[in-house]
C-alpha cells in the first residue's frame, strides 16, 4: 500500500497565554522576560497556607475568545486540580477546568485551495501555566517560576483536520481570531501560543480512529507542518510492517527533522481530576456573555465578506488585509474618502507590506494617518499625478509623513496634461530617434516603448501616458 491509502486524523490542543496585566490567581506580574524568579510570589509558587483568587479579567477573556470562535457558554462553570509532577509546577498540579470548562461546542471556517471546511471546536477552558526548565548552566538544570500562574485558555479541537495545510490553516485562522477579539498577543516566539498535536492514521474508508500520538509544546507553524508530515510517515510505516503504533507523546528536534519518543501518553484519568476546593464556582449572567458578545470587534469572516460584496477586492487581496486586525482597521479609514478601494488595497499589499517586517505589519507601524493614502490614491485617479511619480510621493510620504498634494505641490510633481506641450515634446523625439521610429513603421510595436521612455525621461516622469500613447501614435500614422 502507499501513503495514499491512509487517511491522517488529527486534533490540536492549542494553549494561549491571556493578555492581562496580572496573573491568573496573584497580583504577579505577567509580563514577559525578567530576571529568573523576580516575577513570583508565594501564591503563583505554591507555598502551603496561601489561597488563591481568581482574576476575572481572565473569565471575561476566555468568554470572548469563546464567542469569536462560536462556542456556547457555560453559565455554571468551575475549576479543577489536575494532579501531576513537573520540576516546573511547584505545587504538583495544576489548576484547570475538566468536565464544566466555560466554553464547549464551537468550529471555525477554514480555507485551503479554494475548499471551505468547518473545524468543530470541543472545548475552551482556562488554566494557569507552569514554569520553565532552563538547561544552559553548568550546575544542571535550573528553573525559572516567572511563567508559573500565567493565564492560559485551551482550545481543544476536534479530530476533524486531515492534513498538514488543513492544520496550518486553522493555526493561522485561530491566530487571527484571537488577535481580533484583543485577548492574547499571540507572540509564538515568547511561548504564547503553543500547540500540542494529537495524530493518528487509519486506512481510507475505515471509520475507527487509530492509535494517536501527541507532540507537545509547538510554537513554529513550520515546524508543526514538518513534525505532522514525518510522524505521519512514521506510523504509516510501522502499520505496514505490521507493527502496532505506541500511544505516547513525542517531540519534534528540528535538527534531526524527525519525532522522538518522551514518554507514554497519559489519559484523564491519570490526572486524578477533582474540583479546586480553594476556588468557587464561575457563575455566568446572560447579561456578562452579552455584554462581552457587544465588546468584540467585526471578525475577520464578516470583514472579508464586506471586502468582497462591498469593495469589489478578490478572495486574495481580502485574506491578505484581514489576517491583521490593525491593518484592516487602516485600510478601512484609508477607504473612508476614497472611491477606489481596490487601488488602495494594491498599495497596502504591495508598497506597505514590503517596507515592513511581519511583526510590523500585524501591529500596523504604518508611519503616516490612513487618510493620506486615500488621498495619494485620489491624486492619481484625478490625472494630477502618474503611477510612475506617484512611488516618489509614497517614499515621500513614507519617510515625512507630509500631505500627498503637498508634497506634489512643493517638490512640482504634477502631471502634465497638456496636449499643445505634450505634442511639441512628442515632435522633438520622434525627429531625435529615427530607428525606433522606422523600428515601430516597419511593425515593430514594441519600438513605441522606447519612444515613451524617451518622452518620460524629457519630461521626468511627469507626462500622462495615456495622453503621450495617443499623441504618439498619432504623429506615427502621419509618417507612414
Amino acid at each position: 500500500m502507499s501513503d495514499k491509502d491512509y487517511e491522517i486524523v488529527i486534533g490540536l490542543e492549542v494553549h494561549s497565554e491571556l493578555k492581562t496585566k496580572t496573573k491568573i490567581y496573584c497580583d504577579c506580574t505577567t509580563e514577559f522576560g525578567g530576571e529568573p524568579n523576580t516575577h513570583c510570589c508565594p501564591i503563583c509558587t505554591g507555598m502551603p497556607g496561601t489561597l488563591p483568587v481568581l482574576n476575572g479579567k481572565v473569565v471575561e477573556y476566555a468568554i470572548k475568545a469563546g464567542l469569536a470562535t462560536n462556542c456556547k457558554i457555560n453559565q455554571f462553570s468551575k475549576q479543577d486540580r489536575k494532579n501531576y509532577f513537573y520540576p516546573d509546577l511547584p505545587k504538583a498540579y495544576q489548576v484547570s477546568q475538566f468536565d464544566l470548562p466555560l466554553c464547549y461546542e464551537g468550529k471555525i471556517e477554514i480555507d485551503v485551495d479554494g475548499t471551505k471546511k468547518d473545524i468543530g471546536i470541543t472545548r475552551i477552558h482556562i488554566e494557569e501555566d507552569a514554569g520553565k526548565l532552563l538547561h544552559d548552566s553548568s550546575d544542571g538544570s535550573l528553573v525559572d517560576y516567572n511563567r508559573c500562574g500565567v493565564p492560559l485558555i485551551e482550545i481543544v479541537s476536534e479530530p476533524d483536520l486531515r492534513s498538514s495545510a488543513e492544520v496550518r490553516a486553522y493555526l493561522e485562522k485561530l491566530r487571527t481570531i484571537l488577535l481580533y477579539a484583543d485577548v492574547s498577543d499571540c507572540k509564538m516566539n515568547e511561548g504564547s501560543l503553543r500547540c500540542d498535536v494529537n495524530l493518528s492514521v487509519r486506512k481510507r474508508g475505515e471509520k475507527e480512529f487509530g492509535t494517536r500520538t501527541e507532540m507537545k509544546n509547538m510554537n513554529s507553524f513550520s515546524f508543526i507542518v514538518k513534525a505532522i508530515e514525518y510522524e505521519a510517515k512514521r506510523q504509516i510505516k510501522l502499520l505496514e510492517e505490521g507493527t502496532s503504533i505506541i500511544q505516547e507523546t513525542r517531540r519534534w528536534d528540528e535538527s534531526k527533522e524527525m519525532t522522538l519518543s518522551m514518554r507514554s501518553k497519559e489519559e484523564a484519568h491519570d490526572y486524578r481530576y477533582f474540583p479546586e476546593p480553594d476556588l468557587m464556582p464561575i457563575v455566568t449572567s446572560d447579561e456578562t456573555i452579552e455584554k462581552i458578545r457587544q465588546a468584540l470587534p467585526e471578525m475577520p469572516d464578516t470583514k472579508k465578506k464586506k471586502y468582497l460584496k462591498d469593495f469589489g477586492l478578490s478572495e486574495y487581496d481580502a485574506d491578505l488585509i484581514v489576517a491583521s486586525r490593525n491593518m484592516a482597521e487602516f485600510f478601512e479609514k484609508a477607504v473612508e474618502n476614497c472611491d477606489n478601494k481596490k487601488a488602495v488595497a494594491n498599495w497596502i499589499i504591495s508598497d506597505v507590506f514590503q517596507r515592513l517586517t511581519e511583526e510590523e505589519k500585524e501591529e500596523g507601524k504604518i508611519p503616516f494617518e490612513p487618510s493620506k493614502l486615500g488621498e495619494l490614491v485620489a491624486l492619481i485617479d484625478n490625472g494630477t499625478i502618474s503611477n510612475t511619480i506617484a512611488k516618489t510621493v509614497f517614499a515621500e510620504l513614507w519617510e515625512t509623513g507630509v500631505n500627498p498634494s503637498k508634497i506634489v505641490e512643493e517638490k512640482g510633481l504634477k502631471q502634465i496634461n497638456d496636449d499643445g506641450a505634450l505634442k511639441e515634446m512628442a515632435k522633438e523625439i520622434i525627429e531625435n530617434n529615427p530607428k525606433p521610429v522606422a523600428d515601430y513603421l516597419s511593425g515593430k510595436a514594441a519600438a513605441l516603448n522606447t519612444l515613451m521612455g524617451q518622452m518620460m525621461k524629457m519630461t521626468k516622469g511627469k507626462a500622462n501616458p495615456q495622453a503621450v500613447t495617443q499623441i504618439l501614435i498619432e504623429l506615427l500614422k502621419e509618417k507612414a
